[in-house]
């Protein structure tokens, strides 16, 4: 098998030699948001997960692709990520599920990729560092570079009009009813929503009052990829969605607009967190979940005061994990507790969910 030499430039200027896998980059570069993803499992839903759009995502464990890929797995209706970077590249698939392996689903998707590469190094970089633009593929170094240092990053810019749907669609046909803004949705929270609701997925730009004429039990706001506060459309319909008094629950992105809507702030995390192994404290309970996070902005803690109550903190570095607007039906959480991939410690959030539409 044919080895093709590539590299990987950061913008600050550090390098890493690897093998070109997957797809072949127009001009032989691929940039974007340099991040680090800790699952062992799940590379497929990790790739198709819209949150990640305008990143490429390095894999921390080694053996990457050992299981190969169906689309039963799959996220969204497509990858949004702009690469993928591994150590090893397994070269044969073995599961019952398996339909190809990983390398030819990135060719399908147009995903280039990067393998060989050093990822205990490159990720102690980022760790150092902070998450940062890079370029990566067969173009010189000089090329790749420039590439790196006019890549934009997540920062600044609106990802979210990116990977909505551009029409309404409905899942399920379960006695309540949830619209669900879908600001990147993953299938796995549709299928969740859909155990117990006819979900009318809409839009990302849907106006409040459209979205309330629907006659919700309840509104979602998913999960998403870049700055909230680059969507100032969504802050603005969801703090008319907290007006209504409907109930509402927000993930991830969803998260940090309700934060926006009520008047709290948002912050860049260093290297944000990626990955199925973060704990997480229920400041009520006191129990910890592990739980499966993918995120590089967050709700800034101290800005909440006056405004919504801190339900929930990560236990590595103390970001806020959830919140419950005060005098409101309003809540949300940081984390993913679907999972896909990751553990499913919080999945009984959905069941609260379904709770507080019938209250």
């Amino acid at each position: 098998m044919s080895i093709t030499e590539a590299q990987l430039v950061l913008a600050d200027g550090t390098v890493f030699e690897g093998e070109a896998i997957g797809a072949t980059p127009p001009d032989g570069v691929a940039a974007g948001e340099v991040v680090f993803n800790t699952v062992l499992s799940g590379y497929q839903e990790v790739l198709t997960d819209p949150s990640y759009a305008g990143q490429i995502v390095t894999f921390t464990y080694p053996h990457i692709g050992n299981y190969g890929t169906t689309p039963l797995d799959d996220e969204a209706r497509r990858p949004f990520c702009r690469g993928v970077i591994v150590r090893d590249l397994a070269r044969r698939r073995s599961n019952w599920r398996s339909e190809a392996d990983l390398s030819a689903f990135l060719v399908q998707h147009g995903i280039a990729g990067l393998a060989g590469v050093d990822t205990r190094r490159l990720t102690r970089h980022i760790r150092d560092a902070g998450a940062m633009p890079g370029a990566f593929g067969t173009a010189d170094e000089v090329t790749l570079k420039a590439a790196a240092s006019a890549e934009p990053g997540t920062d600044g810019v609106d990802l979210v009009a990116e990977v909505s749907t551009p029409e309404p669609y409905t899942f399920g046909n379960g006695p309540l009813r949830v619209v669900a803004y879908d600001f990147g949705i993953k299938t796995s929270i549709v299928r969740q929503l859909g155990e117990f609701a006819t979900v009318e997925v809409v839009p990302a730009s849907t106006p409040a009052a459209d979205a309330l004429a629907r006659e919700p039990d309840g509104l979602f706001l998913s999960n998403g990829p870049g700055d909230p506060a680059q969507v100032g459309y969504a802050v603005d319909t969801v703090r008319q969605l907290v007006e209504s008094e409907v109930a509402l629950f927000g993930i991830c992105l969803g998260h940090q607009i309700l934060g926006r809507a009520i008047g709290a702030g948002t912050v860049k995390l260093p290297f944000g967190h990626h990955g199925g192994n973060h704990p997480v404290r229920d400041l009520a309970t006191g129990r910890v979940e592990i739980t499966s996070q993918n995120h590089n902005f967050a709700v800034d803690a101290d800005s909440l005061a006056g405004k919504a109550e801190m339900t929930h903190v990560n236990l590595n570095d103390g970001v806020c994990e959830g919140m419950s607007v005060l005098d409101g039906r309003a809540w949300s959480v940081q984390y993913h507790p679907e999972a896909g991939p990751g553990p499913h410690d919080a999945r009984h959030l959905f069941d609260r969910f379904a709770q507080e539409m019938t209250r």
